[in-house]
């Protein structure tokens, strides 16, 4: 059933990763149809040829076996060499027609693009849940559907073309074997190219069914529309410059926290981190932090606005190497820090009290 949140078309990134995967609008009917009428057309051209030859091999066979020659390895040996030739010249013209054919309308449908990762065993194409869902489910009864109309569709093309001519067959009653064979054949191949020709209508109709059913299955909801938007490929120079710019932002938003926090916890030289305890949150927050010349860069901000800047390497270099500009602090840090805002609130406020 279709997700009604899938309104959007697919985009062409979609569309060219259901290519990869080898979701393609195909029908097996269209093409089952194509080769039909293609060996159907061979078979026309080439059936007087082929009869000749055929004739000429039975000839052949017939002679060995009257000949008044004694019967040895060396003749039988050619004699199915020989046969198996005529049989080989017969059907090559015929088998060549039908997988051009078959070359020809499977590259007019999918493309001359092959995807060999659709080639690929999947073990999800061998899982009974999936293969009874495509048998019970949209898919099978659109199968079957298809199954049925082709089966009435050769019936009543059969019935209709001998029913009507049965009293014709029965004058036929004591003609030559040629004509009978000549007769009956002409009414098999017209049977046989009006049945191609209803297959071939069929195979369009399921060819445009699939495309619709594909279509219908990459639809994309609006917010994967948006958001694929934002992740398209650009060149390699607008991206490095889009992340620069973006580091720069994010740079300079956490340089304007600094003045914020409560403390700085420095290395001392390598590395300063920036905490801020508001008393709203359940534990400190990282305001800013940073290593080496953006390190100093912090100190010197902190200094400027009266932030108190405490050394302690061994928390500075846990806080810095664990926890994300915005977040809390761990928990296994809670001591530990507790410890120096403790600190820094008591020189704070004697700090006030000497004032006062």
């Amino acid at each position: 059933m279709a997700d009604p949140d899938k309104t959007e078309k697919a985009t062409p990134k979609r569309r060219e990763e259901a290519r990869k995967q080898g979701n393609v609008a195909k029908s097996s009917d269209l093409s089952g149809s194509v080769v039909m009428l293609a060996g159907l057309l061979a078979l026309g051209l080439a059936g007087p040829s082929m009869v000749q030859r055929m004739a000429g091999g039975i000839r052949d066979t017939l002679a060995l076996g009257g000949s008044t020659d004694p019967v040895t390895k060396s003749s039988i040996g050619e004699l199915l060499m020989r046969s198996g030739m005529n049989v080989a010249i017969c059907l090559a013209p015929i088998v060549g027609v039908c997988a051009l054919a078959a070359i020809v309308v499977n590259v007019a449908q999918v493309g001359l693009r092959p995807k060999t990762k659709a080639l690929k065993p999947s073990f999800q194409r061998l899982n009974p849940k999936n293969g009874i869902k495509r048998i019970v489910g949209k898919q099978g009864l659109v199968e079957l559907a298809k199954n049925i109309v082709k089966l009435a569709v050769v019936c009543w093309i059969v019935l209709g073309s001998f029913l009507p001519h049965m009293t014709d067959y029965a004058a036929m009653v004591g003609v030559s074997p040629w004509q009978l064979g000549s007769a009956i054949a002409a009414k098999v191949k017209g049977i046989a190219f009006r049945a191609a020709f209803a297959y071939l209508l069929i195979g369009v109709v399921d060819y445009f069914w699939q495309r619709r059913t594909r279509e219908e299955g990459l639809k994309m909801k609006k917010e994967e529309v948006k958001e694929e938007g934002k992740g398209q490929d650009l060149p390699a120079e607008v991206k490095g410059a889009i992340r620069r710019r973006q580091r720069e932002t994010a740079r300079a938003r956490m340089m304007a926290d600094v003045p914020t926090a409560d403390v700085v916890v420095t290395n001392p030289t390598h590395f300063s981190v920036a905490l801020k305890y508001d008393g709203k949150s359940a534990a400190p927050i990282v305001v800013a932090k940073g290593q080496d010349l953006l390190a100093l860069r912090i100190r010197e901000i902190a200094a400027e606005a009266g932030v108190a800047i405490v050394p302690d390497p061994p928390l500075a270099r846990s806080l810095h190497g664990s926890v994300e500009v915005g977040h809390q602090i761990p928990e296994e840090l809670f001591q530990a820090v507790a410890q120096i805002l403790a600190y820094v609130y008591r020189v704070a406020g004697r700090r006030r009290l000497g004032t006062a």
